[in-house]
């Protein structure tokens, strides 16, 4: 919900999973090495483990950050779709530089894909970014560094390794992409928060939480897209969305990629979709998004929110796509609040539009932050098979570090069965964290996990160069069970067709008066 700094953020990049099997002007550069994938949705789970069986990169992992201005860049577009042209630009102290574009997936274990890489590319420095005054928005006005031709790049999430020459011990920034697909049908469509990473993005100063002195009242009120991520240029996506990626392309699952950016641009991509994950941190929606993931779950589509504080605050997407809005306690402010109240960028809770998430999610966002163990409920839920978990048993450090509940007094779906009831403390408060599922009269099943570190979890345990919280193998495997549970079960069609329903246990959890 607010900023804050992810631990061990750099070391990420190179974390494995826990997962068991269980020159000066701007060039022009072709796809040498990947395979196009264009499969009917009967074969497109053939198509994930075909693109999987194809040799990995075990060197994809970033070794070595260096100082912020050695090297640094971002794209023209956060997605694309295969074919399209892709303009980069970089900034850097080296003489040179080269980009790699590695395709996140299982591939053997080494969990990317080298697709394409550059020719060496002249380096230069690009002039400092410039501050707008009204908005305070940071905007980079660099040149093209090259262009690249994505002809033939399979749909899915991307790295690109930006590596300085000689210069700095080869100092390397990521810049995340997704290339995404065309259609959904028959599908698990995976799709990435690209909002949230330009929300919390402080590179040039500031960002929706802070401006440049730190202060909330100097946050920005609109972020673009046109300027690189600040840390390792991916920590979003790193953190909470990549091991998902990974596990999800181990499964074999029939599976498309897309942005929420994008269904709110195009929705036609949840035509079909047998399901669509929200991964494990997605603040920020439009209202568009919203109604049409709520749609899609009305129709059949399954939905799954695999983090916490999901779908809190309402924005405005400005200049194709490019400029995120979002005013918050500020939206009286917002040009928009005169002519359309429902369409003001502020907290979806709050005035002069309140439309609490959980009339969508089931849960309710309540706190920042916390750290508590994750505890059982529901120990007999499908969702649980094969996990050998017992009711009370705990996995510490799950929890956090935002977390959501069900709540009785906001608008909650019913019947609707609280998997795991997880005590905490947050700000010297006693509360409670949620698992929670229900399923829509459309028969589509829906999951929110009730805490930010899911995603997480799937890498727990025994990776010494990555901050875990200190959760454990156990919890890596517990997570990874009942997310496999999960993705497989979604990927059939409205999970009410072939899985059991819902228990309402929402008087048996919070009493009489829910």
């Amino acid at each position: 919900m607010r900023r804050r700094t992810v631990l061990g953020a750099a070391a990420a990049a190179g974390a494995g999973l826990g997962l068991a099997a269980c020159d000066s002007g701007p060039a022009t550069h072709a796809a040498t090495s990947a395979e196009s994938v264009h499969a009917s949705p009967a074969s497109a789970a053939n198509a994930t483990a075909r693109e999987n069986a194809k040799p990995g990169a075990s060197d994809w992992r970033m070794t070595h950050q260096g100082a912020a201005e050695a090297v640094e860049g971002y794209a023209d577009q956060a997605s694309l779709r295969p074919g399209q042209k892709l303009t980069l630009r970089v900034s850097t102290t080296a003489p040179g530089f080269t980009v790699s574009a590695y395709r996140v997936g299982w591939y053997g274990g080494d969990q990317a894909r080298l697709v394409w890489k550059s020719g060496r590319i002249a380096g230069h420095r690009q002039p400092p970014p410039q501050i707008v005054d009204a908005t305070r928005t940071v905007q980079s006005q660099w040149k093209p560094s090259l262009t690249v031709d994505t002809t033939g790049w399979p749909e899915g999430a991307y790295l690109l390794r930006l590596d300085a020459e000689n210069h700095a011990n080869r100092a390397q920034r990521w810049i995340p992409l997704v290339v995404r697909s065309a259609s959904a049908e028959g599908k698990v469509l995976v799709m990435h928060g690209t909002a949230t990473w330009q929300a919390y993005n402080t590179w040039g100063g500031t960002s929706l939480y802070q401006g440049a002195d730190g202060s909330y009242d100097a946050r920005a009120l609109k972020v673009s897209f046109d300027r690189p991520y600040d840390d390792n240029g991916a920590v979003k996506f790193l953190v909470y969305e990549r091991a998902l990626v990974v596990l999800a392309e181990r499964l074999g699952l029939p599976l498309a990629y897309t942005t929420g950016i994008d269904v709110h641009t195009d929705p036609s991509i949840l035509s079909g979709a047998t399901a669509v994950l929200s991964l494990g941190h997605d603040e920020y929606w439009t209202p568009e998004q919203r109604g049409y993931v709520t749609k899609a779950r009305d129709t059949g589509t399954n939905v799954a929110f695999l983090g916490a504080n999901t779908c809190f605050r309402r924005i405005r997407i400005e200049d194709a796509g490019r400029t995120v809005v979002c005013y918050k306690t500020d939206y009286r402010d917002d040009p928009v609040y005169w002519t359309d109240r429902v369409l003001t960028t502020t907290d979806f809770r709050s005035g002069p539009a309140p439309d609490p998430e959980s009339s969508m999610t089931g849960v309710f966002y309540e706190g920042y932050p916390t750290d508590a163990p994750y505890v059982v409920h529901q120990a007999d839920h499908w969702l649980f098979a094969g996990t050998g978990v017992k009711a009370g048993d705990s996995f510490a450090h799950l929890i956090g570090v935002e977390y959501d509940r069900v709540t009785p007094s906001a608008p909650t779906p019913r019947p609707i069965e609280i998997l795991a009831h997880s005590p905490l403390v947050c700000n010297g408060n006693h509360s409670h964290s949620d698992t929670a599922y229900y399923t829509a009269r459309s028969g589509a099943g829906v999951f929110a996990s009730g805490t930010m570190r899911w995603v997480e979890g799937l890498m727990a345990g025994g990776h010494d160069d990555y901050d875990d919280h200190g959760m454990d193998a156990r919890t890596a495997r517990f997570v990874t069970r009942t997310t496999e549970n999960l993705l497989t079960a979604f990927a059939l069609g409205p999970a009410a067709n072939h899985r059991p329903a819902p228990q309402d246990n929402l008087q048996d959890v919070y009493g009489s008066g829910a």
